[in-house]
């Protein structure tokens, strides 16, 4: 049978991989995606967060980076074949603050939900 016209996906939880994305250029450095990844990954992985396998996180968290960069959360810039990230101050403190706001509903929800288990 098919599916019913009108369903769609809902996010299910906050987003690891921009949190750390957002945590990361919240510094002041700027980065190359390599070794912006191998922090992001090593991240993730202490956060028991990295799951998928390390190629498809790694295609995921540069989707995500350029999103950010279109955002305009973060600055791209590129000299001659160097491609290097920077935060913008201004909005990844608005990304972070939403975020921390979107975790604490979601971390609200797990409690509430884990009660109503707890009781029936």
């Amino acid at each position: 049978m098919a599916k019913p016209s009108g369903a769609s996906f809902t996010r299910r939880a906050p987003d690891n991989i921009t949190e750390e994305l957002v945590a990361v250029l919240s510094s002041k450095a700027s980065f190359e995606f390599k070794a912006l990844f191998d922090i992001i990954f090593s991240n993730l992985r202490e956060r028991n967060a990295a799951s998928g396998g390390e190629e498809m996180l790694r295609l995921r968290a540069y989707e995500k980076l350029q999103s950010l960069v279109s955002q305009g959360a973060v600055k791209k810039t590129v000299t001659g074949i160097v491609k290097k990230y920077k935060g913008v101050p201004g909005p990844l403190l608005a990304l972070s603050a939403e975020q921390k706001i979107l975790r604490v509903d979601w971390n609200q929800k797990a409690l509430d939900k884990a009660a109503a288990n707890a009781i029936a």
